[in-house]
């Protein structure tokens, strides 16, 4: 058992994750590292890359000190596979990875291997289904039919379903499938019953010209991807209602929108198009590409505006030193591409071809909350919007710097970057992962998300005792304006709103409006808002109330490609037999009925074990379930 130094800015919850999860074990499954250790672990081996670009080793020692300082400040964290492998013989660094998925025998199958060996070293995959042919087509070589998309799928499903990463988490994936393949209507309902195919996520690909004929009401063309021939038509209309029924009914399908995510694909003449993501949906890719993830904390930011200040919240944050961090961020991240391990020698070729690198950005509501703006203001958006386009404007740069000593990434040269003046470290730079456990590591709200509650029950294991965990920030305001009582935050432990009770003031109930108050509208403004800077995708979660229309899923769906987002994802509160935690007790919305389709309702919810602690506090953000007692996530990436 580690003794916890008093001075580390480690809590008692994060203990309890890394411990689970992350600190190396010896042979009898004990744990033989601290924070500090994990930490300076990480920095050693990561920093060490610079001895490959001709640095010296002391030169080398003060990188791994820098690394080492703004990881054990929690500034930044790099995603799960960095912190529980770097610095081991075993495992990958990066979370991400897209996998091809050609249509063949011999494809299929080596998607399957691929997949399961990039599961077994710790990464989440993401298939695109559109160029499987469709189910009954005629295939030469045998004279036999094709069994479609759905089976493969599921043969997928079954792979993934065998692997245990490391004996720490399941293996996580993304199914994607083109709005335009002639076996859409039944990649749409194939997750109707929940659990049915195991550890997949899937989004249906859709473009601009589809969404048009959804707004006209016209119909379009569905394309054979075997010889690219007309297979029939489909009402766009009645299409997409069934995918906005299905996000109603469950969460899923969601939505990519794939004109949207190769406008930054810079190497498309050469390489195709980005067709498919990562298991949550941040991270589009090209096929065999990997990316490794890591989150700058903007909740430790925040700082005290001087008495008299004329620039109001601009002069809360601490701009040079986010800079600093920042620019060693995309340092730390672009040494992972080398000190990686990968699960296949084409995965290799293709990650150190292109460079990605997936920074992003956590603790966002909380610095929110520290400067006393509501997260669903225009003033927030705007907090937002400058705060990403300032990491942008850093990340980019230093990528610049990076490309100067270490070269462009290679792939460059085939790339539609401006040749003289865009000479990149790095394909991409940016990317709001989902950060579900890190962010709990940091103790700090994940992503961009809103907080998700204020005050949560956890049961003691040893003591039998059940103990209220409450959102700091909010318990020193409640102390210092007057409202706080323990009551209170039984009321909220037990799912009850802020917003009906008489005594807290009217600027708090504003300020810690958590997720399930903020209105559909705000949540895709908010993405919207961080997407106008990033060169990737960005996990979110719009969260709707069980009383939540289908009206309304299909308005968030429409809103979030008219701001030009990359993906949604939505979630309605209740919709799922495995959500665990929940505001209070909700009432179930009825069952509606959906024009022109039939709609079974008997197995939507079938519950799905979860492979979790013994007192599980999970709730459904960024597109995943994450325990907040072990840090257990569906799809835990970052």
């Amino acid at each position: 058992m580690i003794l916890k130094d008093k001075s580390n800015p480690i809590t008692e919850q994060a203990e309890v994750i890394l411990n689970h999860r992350y600190y190396l074990k010896d042979k009898q499954g004990d744990v033989i590292e601290d924070s500090s250790q994990l930490f300076q672990r990480v920095a050693d081996a990561i920093s060490k890359v610079d001895v490959d670009y001709g640095k010296l080793p002391v030169d080398a020692e003060l990188t791994s000190k820098e690394f080492y300082t703004i990881m054990s400040n929690l500034e930044f964290i790099p995603n799960s596979p960095t912190l529980m492998n770097a610095g081991t013989e075993q495992g990958t660094l990066s979370a991400c990875f897209v996998l091809p998925l050609e249509d063949s025998m011999e494809g299929i199958m080596k998607a399957a291997h691929d997949a399961a060996m990039v599961q077994k070293f710790g990464g989440g995959t993401g298939f695109a289904l559109s160029k499987l042919r469709p189910k009954g087509d005629k295939i030469q070589s045998t004279h036999g039919i094709a069994c479609g998309p759905i089976e493969v799928l599921k043969t997928l499903s079954r792979v993934s379903s065998m692997i245990t990463q490391g004996g720490k988490r399941d293996g996580a994936n993304m199914a994607v499938m083109s709005i335009y393949h002639p076996n859409i209507l039944e990649f749409i309902d194939c997750k109707k019953v929940e659990g049915e195919i195991h550890n997949f996520n899937i989004s249906v690909g859709v473009d601009s010209n589809f969404m048009k004929a959804v707004e006209s009401g016209s119909e379009y063309n569905l394309i054979n991807p075997k010889d690219n021939t007309i297979a029939g038509k489909l009402d766009a209309r009645e299409v997409f209602s069934k995918i906005v029924y299905g996000a109603w009914r469950n969460g899923e399908p969601g939505m990519i929108f794939l004109d949207q995510v190769n406008k930054d694909n810079h190497v498309s003449e050469t390489y195709g198009e980005m067709i498919a993501t990562n298991p949550c949906g941040e991270q589009p890719l090209l096929g065999n590409e990997s990316c490794n993830l890591g989150s700058i904390n903007l909740a430790k930011f925040y700082q005290k505006a001087d008495e008299g200040s004329s620039f109001g919240w601009n002069d809360k944050i601490d701009w040079p030193r986010l800079e600093n961090v920042t620019r060693k961020s995309v340092h730390f991240l672009d040494n992972v591409i080398d000190a990686n391990k990968y699960a296949t020698p084409e995965i290799e070729h293709m990650t150190k071809s292109t460079r990605k690198i997936g920074l992003g950005i956590m603790g966002f509501a909380d610095l929110l909350i520290q400067m006393h703006i509501p997260y669903n203001s225009e003033l927030a958006r705007e907090v937002g919007e400058r705060v990403m386009s300032k990491v942008r404007e850093w990340a980019d740069d230093e990528s610049k710097v990076l490309a100067k000593s270490r070269g462009a990434f290679p792939a460059w040269k085939d790339s539609n970057y401006n040749k003289e003046t865009e000479v990149y470290r790095n394909h991409c730079r940016l990317t709001v992962a989902p950060t579900g456990t890190i962010s709990m590591i940091a103790d700090t709200s994940s992503g961009i998300e809103p907080t998700f509650a204020l005050a949560w029950k956890k049961q003691n294991i040893l003591e039998g005792k059940t103990l209220n965990y409450v959102n700091k920030y909010f318990e020193a305001d409640a102390i210092k304006h007057g409202f706080h009582s323990e009551d209170l935050m039984d009321y909220l432990a037990e799912g009850g709103s802020l917003a009906t009770v008489p005594e807290v003031p009217d600027w708090a109930k504003a300020v810690y409006a958590t997720a399930p108050d903020i209105s559909p509208e705000d949540h895709v403004l908010m993405q919207s808002a961080f997407q106008s800077s990033c060169d990737s995708g960005i996990s979110k979660t719009i969260n709707f109330s069980n009383s939540a229309t289908i009206e309304d899923v299909e308005d968030a769906y429409m809103l979030a490609w008219k701001e030009g987002c990359k993906g949604i994802t939505v979630y309605r509160a209740g919709s799922r037999e495995k959500e665990v935690l929940v505001k209070g007790n909700q009432e179930k919305a009825e069952q509606p009925t959906l024009d022109g389709f039939e709609i079974e309702e008997a197995l939507i919810n079938k519950p799905t074990h979860i492979k979790c602690c013994n007192n599980p506090n999970v709730v459904f953000a960024d597109g995943c379930e994450t325990c907040k007692t072990c840090g257990w996530s569906a799809c835990l990436i970052a």
